[in-house]
């Protein structure tokens, strides 16, 4: 939601080129943690009709300022103002600075915008996670923290069947088509090479494996908003504070089917994790995850879940503080106990 980026203070972070000297280049990571740009609304009394509807130009009003033409003309760097760039030499030289080079060292970036305001727990009872980017690292922080504390008993890989593995994939908002993306050779690849260390050889362990897989795809979901309840379907409304959701769509926007919730509910019910369900209204469009996509080119079974979240997609999310807690508690019994629930389950 672009419109809520307005008037926030914002700065940037992301990857930077440098050359080390010798002829090659070094990957580095940067993030200025100062709020040195902002994009300001432009006041009522110059546009009337924001009461009615807030409108911008994508191109022309979404455009952060960065400084005064003075400030930036008058600054400490003047040597550095001749180097032929595609940006302005104020901002490369606090990129420099941060990253202790020379401008003239800069040979590349990519670099987004984030807003500086630090993640807080709000709500009177301290009940809510007020952060940005919640969407989706609430999922990627509960399926790490899962995996972590399945294995804190050191003999508990040594005797599971399975290999347990987390992915955690970029440019999933975009599509998930690219070298990182979810819609890649990335996850085939990797697989094959833990399934080709450990096979005995056989032509088709592969696919064996598969087979014998199961993923969880692991997207927050829309809590139902007090505000606008009517916006969710009348029986499938998840609400925060009350555990992970299960998402279920007929036109497969959701990989989940009856034999994989089953598997997962299973697990939740077994240790005291409470799980709702997710089904979009009729009359309303859909989202979708990662779960068809991988669920379609590998074969895989699967089943879409994630935490409840209000303001999807806002620079400010919010999420319960509980369901973090839940969902942790949900990956760590999944990767711990899915072996032998699947050897007692029968599908033709």
């Amino acid at each position: 939601m672009q419109h809520t980026w307005f008037d926030r203070d914002l700065s940037i972070a992301g990857r930077v080129m440098v050359r080390d000297g010798a002829g090659g280049y070094d990957s580095r990571l940067v993030s200025i943690q100062d709020p040195i740009m902002r994009i300001p609304s432009l006041a009522i009394h110059l546009d009337r009709s924001v009461r009615e509807s807030f409108t911008y130009n994508k191109e022309t009003h979404l455009t952060p300022i960065l400084a005064t033409v003075a400030k930036a003309l008058n600054g400490d760097n003047a040597s550095d103002k001749n180097i032929k760039c595609a940006h302005h030499p104020i901002l490369l030289d606090r990129i420099a600075k941060e990253l202790s080079v020379e401008v003239a060292d800069i040979a590349d970036f990519e670099l987004c915008l984030y807003d500086t305001q630090k993640a807080t727990i709000g709500g009177i009872c301290n009940e809510f996670i007020y952060a940005s980017r919640l969407d989706n690292l609430n999922s990627s922080y509960c399926a790490v923290e899962g995996l972590i504390n399945s294995l804190s008993d050191e003999s508990a890989a040594a005797e599971d069947s399975h290999v347990r593995m987390i992915a955690l994939f970029d440019n999933e908002e975009v599509g998930s088509t690219s070298a990182y993306g979810a819609n890649s050779a990335l996850i085939e690849s990797a697989i094959r090479r833990i399934q080709s260390s450990c096979s005995n050889g056989s032509a088709t362990a592969f696919e064996e494996s598969i087979a014998n897989s199961f993923m969880i795809s692991s997207d927050v979901t829309h809590a139902v908003h007090p505000n606008y309840s009517e916006k969710h379907e009348e029986n499938h409304r998840p609400e925060l504070q009350k555990g992970p959701s299960i998402k279920v769509n007929a036109n497969q926007s959701y990989a989940t089917t009856s034999v994989t919730s089953t598997i997962l509910k299973d697990i939740a019910k077994r240790n005291g994790i409470p799980i709702q369900e997710f089904v979009v209204r009729n009359d309303s469009p859909c989202g979708s995850t990662i779960g068809p996509m991988l669920s379609a080119q590998l074969g895989l079974r699967t089943v879409d879940m994630g935490n409840p979240l209000l303001s999807m997609h806002s620079i400010r999310e919010v999420c319960g503080t509980d369901d973090v807690g839940l969902c942790v508690k949900l990956f760590e019994h999944f990767f711990e106990e899915f072996a032998g629930l699947d050897a007692k389950i029968t599908v033709d």
